[in-house]
C-alpha cells in the first residue's frame, strides 16, 4: 500500500467506487481507495437494483439521467458486465391527487428531456400485465427506468478506475484520520499511515464513524429495508414468451410499493410504515455481507395492497425476503460535498439510490475536488443544507418520517411535522396565540399564514383553505402597514481592518457609504451566482449583510475559504443571536416615527440607508428596505428584545390597523415586483445577465472582484437565458416551480417559482427561457397540472412600477 496519494477514498461500496472512477477519469490517478471489507459489502450488495430517472428535484434528476447513460461507458472499459435491463416502467396513481402530482412530473420531465406520457389505468396493465386497471384512475409511463447487477456495477467502476490508473486497497481498514499542521491528513489504518491532500468520506453504513474520526456527526441514519422475491409465475413466464421482453417496472405509490421481474419471478419492495432503525448510534464494525432477520407482519399491510393492486401475486409463494440497512439524510437525499472548516475533507454518503444517483454523485464531487464546482446545481445534495441543529435525535425522527412517505404525496402546502418545533424565536407563543401556522425553514419555526380559529390548511395541488386568509395579509400591507417576523434570513457580522477590501473582492456590487445598503450579488469564478445579498455599512468598521437562511451553512463555507490568512478579516454568522421585525406598507414610516426618537424622515433615512436606533425600549438595527416592494423597513433586534420591539410597533400601529402577515403573503407580494429569491431564481447556474442581476454588478469598480473576467464575458455575449415573470390564465392552481415553459408549442424554459399576488388578482409565474424568445409579446403557455394556459410576460412590475411607494 502507498504511503502518499493526493485522494484517498474511503468506502468501497458503488457511490466510493464511482468518485473513485471519475477522478481517475477527470486525470487525477494518484487516487486510491481503502476498503475494510471486499467491494459492496454494507448496503451495496443486497440492493434491489433498480434505477430510475424521476427525483423531486430537477437537477438531480438530470444526475441521475446521467448515471443511467454511463454504464455502457464503465461496462466496456472495464470489461465487467453490469446486467443493466432498460425495461420501462410506469408509475401508478390510484388517486386523482396522485394523478394529479404526476402530471407535474411530465410537466417537469419535458424540459429535463426525460421521455415520461400520461397513460390509463388500462394502458398501463396492457404494459404490465399484472396490475388490476380497477384499482388506479392513471398513470405515467417511463421509458428509461430499469435494473441492474449491483455488484457488477460496482466492480466495473473499481475495475475501470484501476484501469485509469487509480488504486483499490481491499481489507484495509480505516481506523483514525488526522489533520496535519500542514494542512494535509494523516488516514491511519490496519496496514500503515497515507498522507493525503484529499480524504472523501464515502463510508456508507459506516459514514457516521467516518465522520466522528474528524469531529463530525453527519445527519445519516440507516434503517432497514425490506423486500420479497417470489417463487416462478406463470404470469410472468407467458408474458416472457408472448413478447420476448421482460415485465417492466411498477411503482404503485398509494401502496408505497416498487416490483421488477427477478428471474422466473416478481421482486416487490415496501417503503412501510411501521419501519425500524437499524444501529441506531453505532454501525458495528464487523458487519459485512449479512442480512437481517425478516419480519413479514411488519410489511403486511403494505402487501396486503400489493396482493389487491396486482392480484397474481395472490397465487404465487414467497421464495426469500431480503432485509438490509440502507442509510438516508432526514430528507432522503444524499449529503455530498466540502465540509465547512475541514479543507480537503469531502463527504459522499446518505445515497440510499445509488444505482440511480451515484454516477452523478462521482461526477459532481470529482468536478468539484479537480475544478473548484460541482458542474451542476447540486443543492439538492449539498452536506451544508444542514447544520449544527440536525442532532441524532431531529436525525432520527426526520429519517423516520420520510422513509415511511418516500412514497406519499408532498403537497405544496403541506408542513410535515416530525423533529419540530426544534428552533423559535422569543416570538413563537405570542404568535401561535395569533393563529401563525408554522413552517420550516434551516431548523426554524416560520410563520406561514395565520388562520382564524376552526381554519386550517386543507392539503391540495390546487388552491387551499389559506388562500382568502392570505389574501387579507396582503390587503393590510398594500392599504396601511403589515408586520412580519423575519428571523428566518441568515445575517452575518464582518469585522477588522481588511473588512472594506475583503467585501469589495467577494462581492460585486460597489460598497454602500457609511449609514447605506446595497443589493448585491456574489458569484464564483465563472461568473455564476453563489450568493444574493443585502450589504449595510453600519459605521466602517462593522458591516452587516443578510441573506437566505437555508444557505447560511453553504455560505459560511465560501465566506472562510476566502477570508486572508493574515486575520485582518472576521465573519461571524449570527443565526439567533439575531432576530427579526419586518413592517411594510403606506402607513409604515409613521409607525416608526412612533416608536423611535430618530428622525426617519424620507430626507433623513431614505431608500437603503441603515442605522441604529432604539424601537421603543429594544437597542435595534434598522435598514430600509422591503422584499415586499412597498415603503418598509427592516428590524434586526438582540432574542432578548425581541419581544419588546413587537409589542411597542404593534402599539403603535393599532390606529393604523396593522396586521400580520407571514411568508405566503409576501410571496405573493415580492411576486408583484419580479423579485426572485435564492434557491429558486438565484442559483449557481446562472449568470447576472441572466438572472436579471447585472444592475447590482459594479463592472467597472477596480477591485478584480471573484468572477470579474467571466462576468464581463457574460455582459458582452449576453449569456444564454433571460428570468421573466408572466402573467398567467389559471383557473385554481397556480404555479409552484419547476413546471414547463411552452412558445410556439414547443417547451422552451421551466418555472422557479410563482404563486397568486392577492393584490393584483393576478397568477404570476416566474422562470428561465432562452434570450432569443424572451421579449416576445405573445406565443407563451405555462403547464399546470397537466394543462397548458396562456401567459404573457410581464415586463413592468404589477404594483408601484416606478418605484414611488419603495421610495417615498
Amino acid at each position: 500500500m502507498k504511503s502518499h496519494a493526493k485522494v484517498v477514498v474511503i468506502g468501497g461500496g458503488v457511490v466510493g467506487c464511482s468518485v473513485l472512477f471519475h477522478l481517475a477519469r477527470h486525470g487525477w490517478t494518484d487516487v486510491v481507495l481503502l476498503e475494510r471489507d471486499e467491494l459492496t459489502s454494507g448496503s451495496t450488495w443486497h440492493a434491489a437494483g433498480g434505477m430510475h430517472t424521476i427525483n423531486g428535484d430537477p437537477n438531480v434528476a438530470k444526475l441521475q439521467k446521467y448515471t443511467i447513460s454511463l454504464y455502457k461507458e464503465i461496462e466496456e472499459l472495464s470489461g465487467q458486465a453490469t446486467g443493466v435491463h432498460l425495461t420501462g416502467g410506469v408509475l401508478l396513481a390510484a388517486t386523482e391527487a396522485r394523478l394529479d402530482w404526476l402530471r407535474s412530473v411530465v410537466s417537469k420531465g419535458r424540459y429535463l428531456g426525460i421521455d415520461l406520457e400520461v397513460i390509463s389505468a388500462k394502458e398501463a396493465a396492457e404494459l404490465m400485465p399484472l396490475i388490476d386497471p380497477s384499482q388506479f384512475v392513471g398513470a405515467v409511463r417511463n421509458k428509461e427506468d430499469g435494473h441492474l447487477d449491483p455488484s457488477g456495477v460496482t466492480h466495473a467502476y473499481a475495475k475501470a478506475a484501476r484501469k485509469l490508473g487509480a488504486e483499490v486497497e481491499r481489507f484495509t481498514k480505516v481506523e483514525d484520520i488526522v489533520r496535519r499542521p500542514d494542512g494535509l491528513w494523516r488516514v491511519i489504518t490496519n496496514k500503515g499511515d497515507i498522507i493525503a491532500e484529499h480524504v472523501v468520506n464515502a463510508g456508507g453504513l459506516w459514514a457516521r464513524e467516518v465522520g466522528r474520526m474528524v469531529g463530525l456527526e453527519l445527519p445519516v441514519l440507516a434503517m432497514e429495508h425490506m423486500y420479497l422475491i417470489t417463487e416462478d409465475m406463470p404470469e410472468v413466464t407467458d408474458w416472457n414468451k408472448k413478447t420476448g421482453t421482460e415485465i417492466i417496472h411498477a411503482v404503485d405509490f398509494d401502496g408505497e410499493l416498487y416490483l421488477r421481474q427477478e428471474r422466473g419471478g416478481m421482486l416487490m419492495g415496501t417503503y412501510e410504515k411501521a419501519n425500524k432503525v437499524w444501529s441506531e448510534f453505532q454501525t458495528p464494525w464487523n458487519f459485512g455481507h449479512e442480512l437481517l432477520e425478516p419480519d413479514i407482519d411488519r410489511i403486511a399491510p403494505s402487501l396486503e395492497v400489493g396482493f389487491r393492486h396486482f392480484p397474481a401475486f395472490q397465487k404465487t409463494g414467497i421464495k426469500q425476503i431480503i432485509n438490509g440497512p440502507f442509510t438516508f439524510a432526514p430528507d432522503g437525499n444524499p449529503l455530498v460535498g466540502p465540509v465547512r472548516g475541514l479543507p480537503g475533507f469531502w463527504v459522499a454518503c446518505g445515497v440510499m439510490a445509488g444505482f440511480s444517483q451515484g454516477g452523478g454523485v462521482g461526477l459532481a464531487l470529482s468536478n468539484w475536488m479537480i475544478e473548484g464546482d460541482p458542474g451542476a446545481d447540486i443543492w439538492a445534495m449539498d452536506v451544508a443544507r444542514y447544520g449544527d441543529w440536525a442532532t441524532m435525535t431531529y436525525t432520527n425522527a426526520k429519517v423516520r418520517e420520510n422513509y415511511s412517505r418516500r412514497f406519499s404525496i408532498r403537497f405544496p402546502n403541506e408542513e410535515l411535522p416530525a423533529g419540530r418545533p426544534l428552533k423559535t424565536t422569543p416570538l413563537y407563543d405570542t404568535l401561535a396565540d395569533k393563529g401563525a401556522q408554522w413552517g420550516v425553514s434551516y431548523g426554524l419555526e416560520v410563520p406561514l399564514w395565520y388562520a382564524p380559529d376552526g381554519v386550517k390548511d386543507e392539503f391540495s395541488w390546487r388552491r387551499s383553505t389559506d388562500f382568502d386568509h392570505v389574501a387579507k395579509e396582503v390587503a393590510t400591507v398594500r392599504n396601511g402597514v403589515g408586520l412580519s417576523e423575519i428571523s428566518n434570513f441568515a445575517k452575518y457580522k464582518v469585522t477588522g481592518e481588511g473588512a472594506a477590501a475583503w467585501l469589495d473582492r467577494m462581492l460585486a456590487c460597489k460598497l454602500p457609504k457609511r449609514g447605506r445598503m446595497t443589493l448585491t450579488p456574489m458569484l464564483k469564478d465563472d461568473g455564476k451566482l453563489i450568493g444574493d445579498f443585502t450589504l449595510a455599512n453600519i459605521d466602517d468598521a462593522e458591516w452587516f449583510i443578510a441573506g437566505s437562511g437555508i444557505a447560511e451553512q453553504y455560505h459560511m463555507r465560501w465566506f472562510e475559504a476566502h477570508l486572508p490568512k493574515d486575520g485582518s478579516v472576521e465573519i461571524e454568522a449570527l443565526g439567533q443571536k439575531l432576530t427579526g421585525l419586518a413592517i411594510a406598507g403606506p402607513k409604515a414610516r409613521e409607525v416608526l416615527a412612533k416608536v423611535s426618537r430618530a428622525d426617519v424622515s424620507n430626507t433623513a433615512f431614505p431608500f437603503m440607508a441603515a442605522a441604529r436606533m432604539d424601537i421603543g425600549m429594544a437597542p435595534c438595527l434598522v435598514g430600509r428596505v422591503s422584499y415586499t416592494g412597498d415603503l418598509g423597513y427592516e428590524i434586526w433586534v438582540a432574542p432578548e428584545y425581541q419581544r419588546a420591539a413587537y409589542q411597542a410597533l404593534l402599539a403603535a400601529g393599532e390606529e393604523f390597523g396593522i396586521g400580520l402577515f407571514g411568508s405566503r403573503a409576501l410571496n405573493a407580494l415580492r411576486l408583484e415586483k419580479n423579485y426572485g429569491s435564492w434557491a429558486r431564481e438565484y442559483r449557481p447556474i446562472y449568470g447576472p445577465v441572466e438572472a436579471g442581476l447585472d444592475r447590482f454588478v459594479a463592472y467597472g469598480k477596480d477591485a478584480d472582484f471573484i468572477g470579474k473576467e467571466a462576468a464581463l464575458a457574460e455582459r458582452k455575449e449576453g449569456g444564454k437565458l433571460r428570468l421573466r415573470a408572466f402573467v398567467v390564465d389559471a383557473s385554481d392552481a397556480d404555479v409552484i416551480g419547476d413546471e414547463a415553459i411552452w412558445h410556439d408549442g414547443v417547451v422552451r424554459g421551466w418555472v422557479t417559482s410563482g404563486g397568486y399576488a392577492h393584490n393584483a388578482r393576478k397568477s404570476v409565474a416566474m422562470g428561465y427561457v432562452p434570450k432569443e424568445i424572451a421579449d416576445r409579446p405573445a406565443g407563451f403557455e405555462i403547464e399546470i397540472l397537466g394543462k397548458r394556459h396562456a401567459a404573457r410576460i410581464q415586463a413592468a412590475p404589477l404594483f408601484d412600477a416606478n418605484f414611488e411607494r419603495l421610495r417615498a
